[in-house]
C-alpha cells in the first residue's frame, strides 16, 4: 500500500527574508486536521507525558474555579437578596444536570472532541455541518467573553485595590487591553503546557477563598443581626419563603455564569493519565479519571458557590454592587480587605488577577482547538487557520473590538457569556439524549431528556431576559456561516485529500505498463454493467482518440458525503466483467480524480491520460452540483484543479474530454 507524502525541506537552501520570513513565522507549527496545539486545551500524542487527574482538574479549574472572581457579584445583583436560594437551584441543576451530562460526553468524547463532535456525528452532511457552524459561534461567543470578560475583572481587582497608584483610575480599557496583548504576546511565543503553574494557581486561590469564607461566615453568625436583616428583606421582599422559592426558580438562569468550565473539562481529556491497559479506542482509565476530576470540581465549586452568595448578600451592602461600586465584579474581594485587611486583600487580589488572566488562555486555547478541529477540515477556512499564531491575531483583534465595545465592564458582558455557556451545555444534553436513544436506553433518555428541557429553558429565560446575549452570539454565527461558506467556494478547486492509499491490487494494475502513459476512463459508478464499460471503451476509443494499444484502466468515484472536504483516499483495484477499476471513495468526483492521478504520476514515475465524456445540462446548474453535491461538471473542474495544484504543464496529468 502507497501513501502521499510531503519531500523534506532542504537544509541547504537560503533563510527567506521579509515577507516570507514573517509567513514562516506565522505558520510555524501549522496543525493538522486534528487539531493539536500547544496550549492547555491541546491533544497530545501518545508520547507526551499525561498527568493525574487532579492536576488536570486544575488546569480545567482557571477557568471554572476563576468565575468566584465575579459570581458571587453578579449573582447578588441579579437575583438580590434570594441569591443564596437562586444559587441553590443553580447547585441543584450543576450536580443533577451538567454534571451527569458530561459525564457521558466523557465516555463518548474521550479525545477531547467534546459534544459539537457527538452532534457531529449524530448529524451528518450538510445539515449537520451547518448546526455545528453554529454550535461553534456559540463556543466562539463563549470563549471569546471569557478571555474578556475574564481580563476586565482582572483589571478591575487591579485598579480597585486601595494600593494601586491613582493613575489607573478609570483606566479599565486600556489595562483590558494591555492583559489580552500579554496574554496573545505568550502564545506567539509558543505556549507550553503548564499543568503546573495551574496547579499552583488553583491550590493559593482556593485556599484564599476558604479563608475568606471561613472568617466571613464567622462574622455573620457572630453578628446575628446582619443576618436578621437579610431574612428580613427575604420575607418582606416576597411574601414568604415559598414566594422566594419560587422567584428563584425565575431567576436563577441569571446565575448560569457558574456553570461554565464543563466543555474545558472534556476538553482537557487527552492530557489525564489513564491505566496500563487503556487503548486509543477504549481509555478506560482515561475516561473514569476525567469522571472523577468533572466531580470533584463540581462538588468543590458548588460548596463554595453556596457559601459565597450567602456571605456577601448579607455583609455586602447592596449599593456597593451597583456600577461603581466597590464590590461591583469583585465581592468576595470587597469581604477580603473589608475583614482580613489591607494586606491579605492586596495577596488575594492578586491571586484572582492571575487566575482570572489564566482563563483567559484556557479560552484561548479553547478556541486553538475548535477552530483548527473544524473548520479548515470542513474547508471552510483558509489553510492557515490550522496555524497557532494566525488564529491568535484574530482572536486578539475580536478581543480588543469586544473590549472596546463593552468599554472592559463586566456586567455588560455576563449575558453574552451566559448565553454562550447555556447553550453548549444545552447541546450536550441534547447529544447524550440523542446517544441514549439510539442505543435504546429508555430510563436514561428520558433522564437526559428531562435534563435537555431545563437547560432549554434556562438558555430560553436568559436570552429573554438579557436579550444582548443572543444578539451578540448571533454575530459571531453569522460571521462564521458567512466567511465558511465564502471560503468553501474559494477553496472548491484546491486538492481535498491528505492522503492517497493505493492497495495491491491497485497497484498491480499499473505495473504492466512500464513505458507509459497510463491510461485511464473516468467511469460513472451507478452503471456497472458489462454493456457499460463496453460503450465507455469504444467512446474514448472512437471519440478521444484513446490508443488502441493501450490498455486502459476505469476510474470510479463513490461520493459519499459531498460536504466533507479534507479526506484520506483509499483506492481499491477491482475486476468487473472483465474490465479493471480503480474504485475510490471521496466527497467530490473533480478533486478525488485529480488526487489520485497526481499519486499515480508519483507512485510509478508515469504520466496518466484521464479520458472524460462532457457533462450534459446547464453549466451553472452543474456548478451548484459540483460546489453541494461534489458532482456536475467533472471534465473542466478536474482539470482547474490539476492546473491550481500543477502550474507546470508538463508535470501535469492529461486530460481529455470528447
Amino acid at each position: 500500500m502507497t501513501t502521499l507524502s510531503r519531500p523534506p525541506a532542504d537544509p541547504s537552501a537560503p533563510r527567506p527574508r521579509g515577507a516570507a520570513a514573517l509567513r514562516n513565522w506565522l505558520l510555524f507549527g501549522l496543525q493538522d486536521s486534528k487539531g493539536t496545539h500547544p496550549g492547555p486545551g491541546g491533544t497530545s500524542g501518545a508520547h507526551e507525558k499525561k498527568h493525574p487527574w487532579w492536576q488536570v482538574m486544575c488546569l480545567t479549574g482557571v477557568d471554572y474555579f476563576s468565575t468566584l472572581g465575579y459570581q458571587p457579584a453578579i449573582a447578588a445583583l441579579a437575583a438580590g437578596v434570594i441569591s443564596p436560594i437562586a444559587t441553590l437551584v443553580l447547585v441543584a441543576v450543576t450536580l443533577l444536570g451538567a454534571l451527569p451530562v458530561y459525564r457521558r460526553v466523557a465516555g463518548e468524547s474521550h479525545r477531547g472532541e467534546g459534544s459539537i463532535a457527538m452532534l457531529e456525528r449524530l448529524l451528518p452532511r450538510w445539515g449537520g455541518k451547518l448546526f455545528v457552524l453554529v454550535l461553534l459561534g456559540f463556543a466562539a461567543t463563549d470563549f471569546m467573553i471569557t478571555m474578556t470578560l475574564s481580563a476586565a475583572d482582572a483589571t478591575a481587582h487591579l485598579i480597585q485595590n486601595p494600593v494601586s497608584p491613582e493613575w489607573l483610575q478609570g483606566q479599565n480599557v486600556p489595562v483590558t487591553l494591555f492583559l489580552l496583548a500579554l496574554l496573545a504576546a505568550v502564545f506567539l511565543r509558543g505556549f507550553k503546557e503548564a499543568i503546573g503553574v495551574a496547579v499552583a494557581l488553583v491550590a493559593l486561590y482556593l485556599a484564599l477563598n476558604a479563608v475568606v469564607v471561613a472568617v466571613t461566615l464567622t462574622q455573620v453568625f457572630a453578628h446575628p443581626l446582619a443576618m436578621g436583616n437579610w431574612w428580613t428583606s427575604l420575607w418582606t421582599s416576597h411574601g414568604n419563603p415559598l414566594m422566594a422559592v419560587a422567584i428563584a426558580l425565575l431567576v436563577f438562569p441569571k446565575l448560569a455564569l457558574g456553570l461554565s468550565g464543563f466543555e474545558t473539562g472534556v476538553a482537557v481529556m487527552p492530557q489525564v493519565r489513564g491505566d496500563g491497559k487503556d487503548t486509543e479506542e477504549n481509555p478506560a482509565g482515561r475516561i473514569r479519571g476525567t469522571r472523577r476530576m468533572l466531580t470533584t470540581a463540581a462538588v468543590i465549586m458548588s460548596g463554595f458557590l453556596l457559601t459565597t452568595s450567602f456571605i456577601t448578600v448579607v455583609l455586602i451592602p447592596e449599593p456597593e454592587f451597583q456600577s461603581g461600586g466597590q464590590a461591583n465584579g469583585r465581592a468576595l474581594a470587597y469581604l477580603a480587605h473589608e475583614y482580613l485587611g489591607v494586606g491579605f486583600g492586596s495577596i488575594y487580589d492578586a491571586s484572582t488577577i492571575a487566575i482570572l488572566w489564566f482563563a483567559g488562555a484556557s479560552a484561548m486555547a479553547g478556541l486553538l482547538n475548535l477552530v483548527p478541529r473544524y473548520l479548515p477540515r470542513y474547508g471552510m477556512a483558509p489553510g492557515w487557520a490550522k496555524g497557532v499564531r494566525p488564529l491568535v491575531l484574530v482572536f486578539t483583534l475580536v478581543g480588543f473590538l469586544i473590549t472596546f465595545l463593552f468599554e472592559a465592564d463586566v456586567d455588560a458582558q455576563g449575558g453574552a457569556y451566559a448565553t454562550g455557556v447555556l447553550v453548549l451545555m444545552t447541546s450536550a444534553a441534547v447529544a447524550v439524549t440523542l446517544s441514549a436513544r439510539r442505543r435504546h436506553q429508555n430510563k436514561r433518555t428520558v433522564g437526559f431528556g428531562a435534563i435537555a428541557v431545563v437547560f432549554i429553558y434556562t438558555t430560553v429565560a436568559n436570552i429573554f431576559e438579557r436579550p444582548e446575549g443572543i444578539r451578540i452570539a448571533g454575530v459571531f454565527i453569522l460571521g462564521i456561516i458567512v466567511i465558511s461558506l465564502l471560503s468553501r467556494v474559494r477553496r472548491s478547486f484546491e486538492l481535498h485529500a491528505t492522503h492517497v492509499h493505493l492497495d495491491r491490487e491497485a497497484l498491480e494494475f499499473m505495473s504492466d505498463t512500464l513505458e507509459g502513459p497510463i491510461a485511464i476512463i473516468a467511469h460513472e459508478p451507478l452503471r456497472t454493467s458489462a454493456e457499460a464499460y463496453r460503450d465507455k471503451l469504444a467512446s474514448a476509443i472512437e471519440v478521444s482518440h484513446l490508443p488502441l494499444a493501450q490498455e486502459a484502466l476505469f476510474l470510479e468515484v463513490i461520493v459519499d458525503d459531498s460536504s466533507d472536504f479534507e479526506t484520506e483516499l483509499y483506492v481499491r483495484g477491482v475486476v468487473r466483467h472483465g474490465y479493471r477499476i480503480l474504485e475510490v471513495h471521496g466527497p467530490v468526483v473533480p478533486n478525488t480524480i485529480a488526487s489520485v492521478l497526481l499519486h499515480i504520476r508519483d507512485v510509478t514515475g508515469l504520466m496518466p491520460h484521464i479520458y472524460f465524456r462532457w457533462t450534459e445540462g446547464n453549466p451553472v446548474s452543474n456548478l451548484l452540483r459540483f460546489l453541494f453535491l461534489g458532482e456536475g461538471e467533472i471534465a473542466p473542474v478536474t482539470r482547474e484543479v490539476l492546473r491550481e495544484a500543477v502550474p507546470e504543464v508538463t508535470n501535469r496529468p492529461w486530460v481529455h474530454v470528447g
